[in-house]
């Protein structure tokens, strides 16, 4: 019983203070700051390209953050990311951890929990017999798939089932299955609620609940929160200016960026250009030599800053070409 007790999860608190990343192309997000306790469950909200699966990737260890810190279960982020993606894993995220539309379910559980055993099991575990390995994974995976509310026997081939036949919310409920082998303290899920039904976005939600009932804190990116998450609202970083109010440190919606509306831009757009024609014809002469000579002058600094930036790239983000391809992008 108390090796038991001791593998079963608990959550790890999240902490958020001014976190921020940067990529090529800009901030993907930034000024982002909340606190969450163990096992709570918090929805990461905003419109497409607002920046929500860096958030997600980099809470998880996955993405190096540009200012700010974090801790996830006491672990300082960016110092600790290595030992943040030991107690963290992540369910459906696009571009890093798909499900293979070819294997079955058999396939795919029988393979994460091969490769938990081999690479987070104990010198104990190893000294095993055979037979009783087998059964501690099968019992693993049982565990697993019933947190994750997985019927087996339900699926039109049971267990043989392949991933190109299940469901939206089969293969939501098979990817968190997935994460749950490990055991971890903090799960983390992408699109929640796309292209699923209200009753089928009811039953996510409703299973996010559970896990994080049951001690996992659970890190959700979707297109709008449930009522009683944690809400953290990111806001589209292209059209952000450097947010400090006090309005954006609210207990239950933290944006992790400030944004015009578009009235606002297209207003100081127009008021910008009646400037410029006000005095152009002054200094038409004069702005054309000194833009000649700016122009001449930026090429070279262009150059140095978009090689800088390539670098950055790939010092700051850790975990294969997918996760490369997000900061890249800045946009999530």
């Amino acid at each position: 019983m108390g090796a038991e007790a001791e593998e079963r999860p608990h959550g790890a608190a999240v902490v958020a203070d001014g976190f921020g990343l940067k990529g090529p192309r800009g901030w993907a997000f930034r000024e982002v700051s909340f606190r969450a306790g163990p096992g709570a469950l918090v929805a990461i909200e905003g419109p497409s390209g607002s920046g929500r699966t860096c958030l997600l990737l980099a809470l998880t260890g996955r993405m190096k953050a540009k200012e700010g810190t974090a801790e996830i279960g006491g672990l300082r982020l960016p110092k600790k990311m290595a030992a943040v993606r030991r107690i963290s894993a992540l369910g459906h995220v696009p571009g890093v951890s798909e499900l293979d539309p070819a294997f079955t379910v058999a396939e795919h559980l029988g393979e994460r929990a091969l490769l938990q055993r081999r690479f987070d099991g104990s010198v104990r575990t190893f000294l095993r017999r055979p037979s009783e390995r087998r059964a501690s994974a099968r019992a693993r995976i049982d565990e697993a798939v019933a947190a994750a509310g997985l019927d087996l026997a339900a699926l039109p081939k049971g267990e043989r089932t392949s991933v190109r036949d299940l469901e939206r919310l089969e293969a939501l409920r098979l990817s968190i299955a997935l994460a749950l082998i490990g055991r971890p303290r903090l799960l983390a899920v992408d699109d929640t609620d796309l292209k699923l039904s209200d009753a089928d976005r009811a039953e996510a939600w409703a299973l996010l609940r559970s896990v994080a009932d049951s001690g996992t804190t659970v890190l959700a990116v979707c297109s709008e929160a449930p009522e009683g998450a944690l809400r953290i609202t990111t806001l589209d970083a292209t059209t952000a200016a450097a947010p400090d109010t006090d309005t954006d440190k609210a207990a239950d919606t933290t944006p992790g960026t400030e944004a015009r509306t578009d009235g606002e831009a297209e207003a100081d757009t127009e008021a910008r250009t009646e400037a410029d024609t006000a005095t152009a014809d002054d200094t038409a002469d004069a702005d054309t030599n000194k833009a000649s000579k700016a122009d001449k002058a930026q090429v070279p600094a262009k150059a140095d800053k978009a090689d800088k930036a390539d670098s950055d790239l790939t010092e700051d983000t850790t975990e294969e070409g997918a996760a490369d391809a997000l900061a890249e992008t800045g946009r999530a």
